[in-house]
């Protein structure tokens, strides 16, 4: 399978999860955390279920993949969320050294990208924009029914 074509397959599972904190009443952000092509962890926002603010997809879903690798370290593994990460998620990333950050849509407000210093880790590469629009629409739909 081609390298876009597997982005886009692993992104539609983060998607997945972000609809499941969509139907939670969560800010709908997914993340999947991919290893030799295979998805070890799957996790959605979960903050105000567990009442707990760093609660965010990219930290549970990081967990879940320490747990199944044994190990702190994610460098051989890939995150695909569907918004950019925030900067307590970069950080976590960055603590983590994960290989490679996939993301769907950017986020404007409080993306990771608006700290001017680096908070990602030197080696990790940064793809950006995987099925932009349907990542956008969940979070678009989402907000404007909250106001």
């Amino acid at each position: 399978m081609a390298k876009q074509a597997k982005d886009m397959q692993f992104m539609k599972a983060a998607l997945e999860e972000a609809k499941k904190a969509y139907e939670k009443q969560e800010v709908p952000v997914g993340a999947v955390i991919v290893c030799n092509d295979i998805i070890i962890a799957r996790a959605h926002n979960l903050t105000e279920t567990l009442r707990d603010p760093t609660a965010h997809a990219e930290m549970q879903a990081i967990t879940a993949a320490s747990n199944y690798l044994g190990a702190k370290y994610l460098t051989d593994c890939k995150i695909y969320v569907t918004v950019e990460p925030c900067p307590m998620c970069a950080g976590a990333l960055n603590w983590s050294q994960i290989s490679e950050l996939i993301f769907g849509t950017k986020d404007e407000k409080r993306g990771y990208s608006i700290i001017k210093s680096p908070l990602l880790h030197p080696k990790t590469k940064i793809k950006k924009g995987i099925l932009e629009n349907e990542c956008s629409e969940l979070m678009v739909r989402f907000f404007k029914a909250r106001r």
